[in-house]
């Protein structure tokens, strides 16, 4: 993984809960192995975040164009949403029922993290899995892909949240390394690793 030539110790990657009562994936790499885990509340990740430069996180990060909040009446879709729909990813749209509690939790978190001078970014592991024909919640088949890439991940049972999250990781080395697949517009972007990114690093990992 030295091979890269890029400090993969930097980055952290987050499916991010919509609510503080349930599981957020995490996962980084310490130098040796690629820690996957979970949190719940605020502090927690605010604690965890603190030694990283760049942060991956699995929620909309950005209201569209048009719309003052996420209460007011506006468009439902930012440009980059539509890039997504085009491309035939599917998704939940951003003022959706629980989206927006989502959305305004990683905004909240975003600014805190943005403050702190860390580069934060939208990602998307639907649209990975998508990307290189996984089946978004067999966990078996992905965990079998990330052994296949030879990512130093722990032998054990994960939970999907931990496996999205090792999603978002991926999504920002790629990022990182310039490979990867972004849908941008004036009001936000969705930064993921895409098959040419994954078959760049295959030989590295």
């Amino acid at each position: 993984m030295d091979d890269l030539k890029i400090d993969l110790k930097s980055i952290i990657g987050f499916d991010l809960a919509g609510s503080p009562k349930r599981e957020t994936g995490y996962a980084f790499y310490d130098g040796k192995r690629l820690k996957a885990g979970y949190l719940y509340g605020d502090e927690e990740i605010l604690g965890l975040v603190m030694d990283f430069n760049i942060v991956m996180i699995d929620a909309p990060l950005s209201l569209p164009k048009g719309r003052e909040s996420l209460e007011s009446l506006g468009p439902h879709f930012r440009e980059c949403d539509l890039a997504l729909r085009k491309a035939g990813i599917k998704f939940f749209p951003l003022t959706l029922g629980p989206m927006r509690m989502l959305t305004k939790r990683a905004m909240t978190l975003t600014s805190i993290f943005e403050k702190q001078g860390k580069k934060v970014f939208e990602t998307f592991p639907g649209a990975f899995y998508d990307s290189v024909g996984l089946k978004r919640k067999d966990k078996d088949s992905i965990l079998e892909f990330y052994r296949n890439l030879n990512l130093p991940i722990e032998n054990r049972f994960y939970l999907q949240d931990e496996l999205d999250a090792v999603a978002c990781w991926i999504s920002g080395v790629c990022y990182t390394l310039g490979r990867a697949v972004i849908f941008s517009g004036e009001d936000g972007q969705i930064v993921f690793a895409g098959r040419e990114c994954i078959e760049f690093l295959k030989s590295r990992f």
